[in-house]
């Protein structure tokens, strides 16, 4: 029985919780896959640095000498940056190897040139990494798309934001020593910009889109917005109200079109992301024959990545050869729920109630603070004539009668 050759490029976090799920579910792999799996190679930064493992492994700081192996059959990617990662990637396929990559931000931006390069040389990709960690999101939309319509899919896709936003309303804590809290736990990298600025969900987003859609929004116009605004005062005043912060990725198809966000948003305790915390990600799914499902889980660490790594090491063992877009369903999909575009928003900040608009006044909470019912761009017009100091979509119900109370905490 021949093997299958894997190797592996970067032994971090993620490439090192490759390595033992391989070695130590070598016997669950051989069941499903009728041969053993075995690491033929490792590409490293630094030779010097002591690591675990085996003598009979390819441990190297030269991708070529990977490549000049007498057999190699799947390349894991486990780095980051866009390069040289993308053209390593692209070699592994011209060499004819599956690939599998956590790689978000090089996915996001080069994965339609993989698929293509992958179809062309009849190779099979999987990308389960790069979203949301160990929860089988892409799976599990590749098996809605077989039969269900997709409509709209929300998540939170980014674990340093999640735990943020918690430590600040649990530890009643600034958000820089929340921030802090998160780079000593881990969760946070030294420059931080990528996930509290939005960043990270933002391309995460665009990977979820192609397959949920087969196609992608214009970037430019998706609205991008990180949780660095939000202070403890604005996390107390909507607890107030039964709300919770938590920073929402959204996709939703209607006429033809593909809108998008990556923003912060209020949830009322009925919502399924309202008991989502700490690093903990989500993904809410909605579809014309199921409805919506909600799958939550650990979006990072050692475990749940690699925990993705080999589902896909399995997939493209076992799947077809890529294709090179997700091909949407032909029949047209539903108009949203909500065809004027009206939403349920707190603005704060406000000098005075504007009367004789299409905006629905619902409810003030404070001197101030409003809770209303409009479209986005009537909104957006309110904050340019008044200099309000911000507002947030609120998805779920909210509770008013503590008013006082708010006032108090903004």
């Amino acid at each position: 029985m021949s093997a299958i050759k894997v190797a592996i490029l970067g032994f971090g976090t993620v490439g090192e919780g490759v390595y033992r799920t391989i070695q130590s579910h070598s016997e669950e792999l051989t069941a499903v896959l009728g041969k053993k799996v075995e690491v033929a190679a490792v590409l490293i930064k630094n030779k010097q640095k002591e690591r675990e493992i085996n003598e009979d492994v390819l441990v190297t700081t030269d991708y070529e000498e990977i490549l000049e192996l007498p057999q190699l059959d799947i390349v894991v990617e486990a780095i980051v940056d866009k390069e040289p990662t993308f053209t390593f990637l692209k070699k592994a396929i011209e060499r004819g190897c599956h690939i599998i990559t956590a790689n978000k931000e090089m996915f996001a931006h080069h994965g339609k040139e993989l698929f293509a390069l992958a179809e062309e040389h009849h190779v099979s990709i999987g990308f389960e990494a790069t979203v949301a960690g160990g929860i089988p999101v892409i799976q599990t939309l590749r098996q809605l798309l077989k039969i269900n319509r997709v409509q709209q899919v929300q998540g939170i896709l980014n674990g340093t934001s999640n735990f943020i936003l918690t430590e600040m309303r649990v530890k009643k804590q600034s958000f820089a020593e929340s921030l802090l809290s998160a780079q000593v736990n881990g969760y946070a990298e030294a420059d931080p910009t990528n996930d509290v600025e939005g960043y990270d969900a933002f391309y995460k987003t665009m990977i979820l889109s192609r397959i949920a859609f087969g196609e992608e929004p214009i970037w430019l116009d998706v609205e991008r917005e990180g949780i660095t605004s939000i202070t403890s005062k604005l996390i107390e005043a909507a607890e107030k109200l039964g709300l919770r912060f938590k920073h929402i990725a959204s996709l939703t198809r209607a006429g033809g079109q593909i809108k998008s966000s990556v923003k912060p948003v209020l949830v009322g305790n009925e919502h399924p992301f309202y008991h989502v915390e700490g690093v903990e990600n989500a993904v809410n799914v909605f579809s014309d024959i199921v409805g919506r499902i909600t799958l939550q889980g650990p979006g990072a660490g050692m475990y749940p990545t690699a925990s993705a790594v080999i589902e896909d090491l399995v997939y493209v063992c076992q799947s077809k050869p890529a294709k090179s877009s997700v091909t949407p369903p032909p029949t047209a999909i539903s108009e949203p729920e909500n065809p004027q575009g009206k939403e349920t928003w707190l603005v704060y900040g406000l000098a005075k109630k504007q009367l004789n608009t299409s905006i629905l006044w619902i409810e003030q909470v404070s001197d101030g603070t409003y809770i209303i019912q409009a479209t986005k761009k009537d909104v957006e017009q309110l904050v340019r004539k008044q200099n309000v100091l911000g507002y947030y979509p609120i998805l779920g119900e909210y509770n008013v009668e503590k008013k006082d109370e708010v006032l108090t905490a903004l």
